[in-house]
């Protein structure tokens, strides 16, 4: 009996290690690189603290690896190839050299996924449209038009069911409390957009001031969206 006992607890120790050590060694199925700045908005550095806690736990649950960085030189031809996903989690690059790789790195078949102020452009502001092809030909957004105040929550209905992204949801669910953004462009009338979320109209009146244009009565209001013309690599997350 001490014997087979002996032998039980070597063997579920041995298959432990070799559980363990497999795990360790498995390959991630893809690599994500998320570049931010978290600098100055209180609300886009929570968000980035948050989402660099998040997103490592995401990665070892579904075996992908996560890194990120807050240095956008980064953002280069022999970084970008260790990478099958980029994300933006709060602002987008502003040097020439950074945003000619990134264009590259798309075009090339690369993933993406952009969030919130990442897609912000007003000119005149310290983040002008000064890219033609990322806020009209990748993003197709366009400039930003204006957003509700305070954050509020919204119902957001499915689109499109048949994204991978959107597949699993149900047709409306509530959002939790955010700013939602609107945009120059009418996503709904690009060829090239796939729209998977829009806000719901029983989100209406949505925001609530003091300003009268922060409080949102009807429209329709894309938060997330895709481009076909570059395969659904490119996958636009937030107001």
């Amino acid at each position: 009996m001490f014997k087979l006992k002996s032998s039980l607890n070597i063997l579920i120790v041995a298959l432990f290690f070799f559980a363990t050590a497999n795990a360790q060694n498995r390959k991630p199925k893809f690599n994500v690189i998320a570049f931010y700045t978290a600098k100055n908005d209180q609300a886009h550095i929570s968000y980035v603290h948050e989402a660099n806690k998040w997103f490592p736990k995401m990665a070892a649950q579904y075996h992908f690896s996560y890194d990120s960085t807050a240095n956008w030189n980064n953002l280069n031809a022999a970084f970008l190839a260790h990478y099958q996903v980029v994300l933006f989690l709060d602002t987008r690059p502003e040097e020439p050299a950074q945003r000619e790789a990134f264009q590259k790195y798309m075009e090339n078949g690369g993933g993406w996924m952009g969030f919130h102020f990442s897609a912000f452009a007003l000119t005149p502001s310290t983040f002008p449209q000064n890219w033609n092809w990322y806020h009209n030909t990748f993003l197709g957004s366009g400039e930003y038009g204006g957003n509700t105040w305070r954050p509020t929550s919204a119902i957001l209905k499915v689109e499109n069911r048949k994204h991978p992204a959107t597949k699993n949801l149900p047709a409306t669910f509530k959002a939790q409390p955010n700013e939602w953004y609107r945009w120059q462009n009418d996503l709904s009338k690009n060829p090239d957009i796939n729209v998977l979320l829009a806000i719901d109209s029983t989100s209406f009146p949505l925001g609530t001031g003091p300003k009268q244009h922060e409080i949102w009565h009807n429209g329709y209001y894309p938060v997330v969206w895709t481009n076909k013309k570059l395969q659904d690599d490119l996958c636009k997350y937030g107001p």
